[in-house]
């Protein structure tokens, strides 16, 4: 913890120098206090990081460039742009979160943090940085790289996931913003606290010598940097397996469309069953002499456990013999699969298959 009102004093001051001098100043979200844009990159680097973010927040802009554009859009036609971002509870909620602000809102953003974070997916950290960059409110943020900052510079131990921990860490940033002297720059001290944390205080190998920090950092001073934050205890990951049926009809694939809970929400994918058996008898729906082939399986690894896909093709010799077997089926033509919202491995096996054109939307 600190050793003085003087650590914390100081430690927002070191924070902007630095941050003028060596962070970040080239990203596409950055120098701008339009809340959409800001709002737009924090949900997107939520949970994914930032070389992955770059390409998607331009595609997104060019399709949705204001809030009203993307209030007015259908769901699905916001899911393509976020296809194979993962987490897809957060497009579903950024749709309704831009709807809820031009019905409730009158088009424009509130200014105040409490406010912000009444709005759909935006949680208290989220809330803090747009209020904090847009509008320069002294509202700190607590995202993982500032949360691994702190637990090293003020030497705090416990899993950062529980809440006693968590909450002593939001003690420490709101008095460290308290302790600041008032023209601190928020959006510097803000931007600063991610940039240490993604190009000095990182996970493995800290650059030490780079930080401004340093001096009074507990972790440096007492050798602990891969101690801290505290290791979560791993749990045994859960391995999950299913089959995919890709049925194809001339230049026709089917794709059903996944419920909005549960993984890939909202998205379309191949029709999935639990086993060979299953298979089989949802391949001769659709054709009953159909012999459906086995492609290589593969895995996709969530964040809680991995899924062992394994896909089969299956060609339909009289188009159309089957109707889809429910209202969320619908068959595509294999020209048009780079325009729909596709969960990553599922775009992976199809477009081994048919190769997207050189429009694809990504």
């Amino acid at each position: 913890m600190p050793s003085s009102l003087q650590d914390l004093a100081s430690f927002a001051p070191q924070v902007v120098a630095w941050q003028r001098t060596h962070g970040r100043h080239h990203l596409p979200w950055q120098n701008t206090q339009d809340p959409y844009r800001v709002w737009l990159s924090e949900i997107m680097l939520q949970q994914t990081q930032v070389a992955t973010v770059l390409a998607y927040y331009t595609r997104f802009l060019e399709r949705f460039p204001t809030v009203a554009s993307l209030a007015k859009a259908e769901q699905e036609d916001v899911m393509p742009y976020w296809a194979g971002l993962g987490y897809y509870a957060r497009a579903r909620n950024l749709h309704r979160c831009a709807q809820t602000v031009m019905l409730q809102w009158d088009g424009q953003f509130p200014t105040q943090a409490e406010q912000l974070a009444s709005l759909p997916g935006i949680g208290r950290s989220t809330a803090a940085a747009i209020a904090a960059f847009c509008f320069g409110a002294r509202t700190p943020i607590m995202d993982g790289n500032v949360k691994r900052v702190f637990t090293r510079y003020f030497g705090v131990y416990g899993e950062t996931q529980k809440r006693a921990v968590e909450q002593a860490l939001w003690t420490i940033a709101e008095d460290i913003v308290a302790q600041a002297p008032g023209t601190l720059d928020m959006a510097a001290y803000t931007q600063g606290l991610m940039d240490l944390g993604s190009q000095c205080c990182t996970r493995t190998k800290p650059d030490c010598q780079r930080c401004p920090l340093q001096s009074n950092c507990y972790a440096r001073l007492h050798q602990v940097q891969n101690e801290l934050p505290t290791k979560k205890q791993r749990k045994q990951q859960d391995e999950r397996y299913c089959h995919m049926l890709i049925v194809r009809s001339g230049d026709e694939i089917l794709l059903e469309q996944r419920p909005d809970q549960g993984i890939w929400g909202g998205l379309l994918s191949l029709p999935e069953v639990s086993d060979e058996n299953e298979l089989m008898s949802l391949a001769r729906h659709y054709d009953p002499h159909a012999e459906p082939i086995r492609l290589a399986s593969f895995q996709h690894v969530f964040s809680h456990f991995k899924l062992h896909i394994s896909p089969w093709l299956c060609q339909v010799k009289l188009p159309m013999l089957a109707e889809p077997q429910t209202k969320h089926s619908l068959w595509m033509p294999t020209n048009k699969l780079d325009q729909a919202a596709l969960p990553a491995p599922v775009r992976k096996v199809l477009d081994g298959l048919f190769p997207p054109s050189e429009t694809a939307l990504f």
